[in-house]
């Protein structure tokens, strides 16, 4: 039997700059999906998870129950992309928040590979796990699958796939507040706005994440600039918060954070009104240095950087938890 498990993640700073070869600041938290994988002489892959009941049967060649839950069809292109060599029986379980933008899609992907078997390096397993979810509609970066292999804060050219692990300062507390407002990433504009990121790419001959302010001038068309300006204005921030977090500067990673989040709502107007106002009732919170939306957006968490204690039980009812970076992708057989 095997045991794999992966961890979600929170993005402190970077979100939507991955897919345009940018930079991002992403951290691995203890939320995490585990996979339980008992090898068989079947031809078939039969899942369940604590989720939703039900089982999915999936042939070895990645052919899911037509009459199987949703998330069968994410579960049958992993079986297709890893190709074990046998089926067996698994169970999923996860105490990821699902729709929350903290990762649960690359949580399961990454634990269900490595309970079948899969056994690459960190940025090709990224990869297959990313083709998986493009398979079934989300056009997702590498960000959520790499940092959910290889855990911690982790600094990450996606131009040159080097990574520097960063350090949350001990004065610090990262909190994790939920808006509330669930979302599933393929039904939302999401992938409207990679394909404009693409349009202004193709515009300037070079990808967004390493375009200049100047360059990003010349794009004709209003709404493509914004989209690239949010880019290009966003791996500038991503350097700025981990400096100011090497240098304990909390007032300085907060007010990144705030441009941050002022950019994903009005250029990439990923944004909703209820993310906008959750962020302005964080920041009036005394203590909270900085917060934003987190993940792909429009609906989700949000992430805020504060003091310790800062948001109480006393005027905090929402949906929270203070996180710290977590352990990568583990798998042991038994």
């Amino acid at each position: 039997m095997r045991l794999a498990r992966a961890p979600g993640r929170v993005n402190l700073i970077g979100d939507h700059t991955d897919y345009n070869l940018g930079l991002a600041l992403p951290m691995a938290v203890g939320f995490e999906t585990t996979v339980t994988f008992s090898a068989s002489s079947d031809a078939f892959v039969l899942l369940s998870s604590d989720l939703q009941p039900g089982t999915v049967r999936i042939s070895l060649r990645g052919q899911p129950d037509p009459h199987g839950p949703p998330w069968g069809r994410l579960a049958a292109a992993i079986v297709a992309l890893v190709g074990p060599h046998s089926g067996g029986v698994g169970r999923i379980a996860t105490t990821v928040p699902v729709g929350a933008g903290l990762a649960s899609s690359a949580a399961f992907c990454v634990a269900l590979s490595l309970a079948l078997g899969a056994r690459l390096p960190s940025h090709e397993l990224a990869r297959l796990c990313q083709q998986a979810e493009a398979t079934i509609g989300a056009d997702v970066g590498l960000m959520d699958p790499l940092v959910a292999l290889e855990g911690g804060l982790l600094l990450i050219d996606f131009s040159t796939m080097r990574t520097e692990r960063i350090v949350i300062p001990p004065t610090a507390e990262v909190v994790v507040v939920h808006s509330g407002q669930y979302r599933r990433l393929a039904d939302t504009p999401y992938r409207q706005r990679r394909l404009e990121c693409q349009a202004a790419a193709a515009a300037l001959g070079s990808p967004l994440g390493l375009a200049s302010l100047d360059a990003i001038s010349t794009i004709a068309d209003p709404v493509l600039r914004r989209r690239a300006r949010h880019v290009v204005t966003e791996c500038d921030r991503v350097r700025a918060m981990a400096t100011a977090l090497g240098n304990n500067d909390l007032r300085a990673a907060g007010s990144v954070m705030i441009e941050s989040h002022r950019s994903l709502a009005e250029d990439f107007e990923a944004s909703t009104e209820r993310v906008d106002a959750l962020v302005a009732r964080l920041l009036g919170t005394e203590g909270v240095f900085g917060a934003r939306m987190t993940g792909g957006g429009f609906g989700g968490c949000v992430v805020a950087i504060c003091e310790r204690g800062a948001l109480d039980d006393v005027r905090w009812s929402e949906e929270r938890w203070p996180v710290q970076p977590g352990a990568g992708a583990s798998v042991s057989s038994s």
